[in-house]
Formats: structure tokens, C-alpha cells, sequence
């Protein structure tokens, strides 16, 4: 599928969904800022597409990203966020939200698993008793030591600051 086929509205979505659940497929969703995607971001993607026939991301609005990691952020838009993750195999479409939590997303999408990193608590994942009501699974994925947006952003800065070049 082009990846621009892969970008959804929510109201798109939802009913594209209700057909692979009407035909039996599961679908898991996840959601992140996924600003200047690594190596830590593509290795979670494709442990959350092993737990399901379809991976859908949903992906915070530049607006909500500010609210969540502050004025400095996001580095890249989300038009072109969501656009490097529907590149990815593993995903299978991606939509754009704009609230700072995905609980609006994840009641409208009814996904039968929700993934989340290892550095959330169960209990603070939101929507995850949502999900659980409705008989699907919260699937908690490990974090890649060292491989993180802060950490990628520190290092190309403290480069540049040493005048080294790439």
C-alpha cells in the first residue's frame, strides 16, 4: 500500500477498522510523539506489530506534542512524523491526533491490543481498562537502553558544540 494510502483521519479509521475485526484480524494500536525517529522507536513498532495482524500508530499533533515535552518540541512536523511511519513495513496505518492523551483514539478505534514502552506502569496507561473491558490485552514493550529522542537531540548538539563534523 503507498504510504500515503496509510495516513487516516480518525473518521476514516474507525470504520476501515470494524472491517478487519468483523473478519476476524486483531489489531493493536500504539501511540507516540515519535519525533526524530531511532532505532529504539523502529524496534518497538515491530515488537508491537508481533502482537497482531494490524499496527495502527496514532501520532501526537505538533499542538499536543508542545503540551507534553515543552516549546522546543516537536523537531519535525507531525505531517512528516506520520509520513516516516507509515514508510515503516511494520506499520500498517497511522493517524494524527490532537489531545494529549490517545483515549478519545483508542475508544473510537476499540483495538484489541494496546502497547505501550516498558516505562509505563500498567495502571497509567490510559485506555488501558478501556481495551481490558471489551476482552482485549495491554502488551508492555521493553525500552531500548540509551535510544531515545532526549538522548539523540543531546548528542547532535554536543557535536556540533565541539565543532566536529558529521
Amino acid at each position: 500500500m503507498p504510504v500515503s494510502q496509510k495516513i487516516k483521519t480518525l473518521e476514516e479509521l474507525a470504520p476501515l477498522l470494524r472491517q478487519f475485526h468483523r473478519s476476524g484480524q486483531t489489531v493493536v494500536f500504539t501511540n507516540g510523539c515519535f519525533d526524530l525517529l531511532h532505532v529504539g522507536h523502529v524496534r518497538y513498532l515491530a515488537a508491537a506489530r508481533g502482537e497482531g495482524d494490524l499496527l495502527v500508530v496514532g501520532v501526537n499533533s505538533d499542538r499536543s506534542v508542545k503540551k507534553i515535552k515543552g516549546d522546543r518540541r516537536p523537531i519535525v512536523p507531525a505531517a512528516e512524523r506520520a509520513e516516516v511511519l507509515a514508510g515503516l513495513v511494520c506499520v500498517d496505518f497511522v493517524t494524527v491526533f490532537e489531545e494529549a492523551d490517545p483515549l478519545r483514539v483508542i475508544q473510537a478505534l476499540q483495538p484489541d491490543v494496546l502497547v505501550k514502552g516498558g516505562d509505563w506502569a500498567e495502571a497509567e496507561i490510559i485506555g488501558a481498562d478501556a481495551v481490558k473491558r471489551q476482552g482485549g490485552r495491554v502488551v508492555r514493550i521493553p525500552l531500548v537502553v540509551g535510544a531515545g529522542t532526549s538522548a539523540l537531540i543531546a548528542r547532535i548538539l554536543d557535536r556540533y558544540r565541539q565543532g566536529k563534523s558529521f
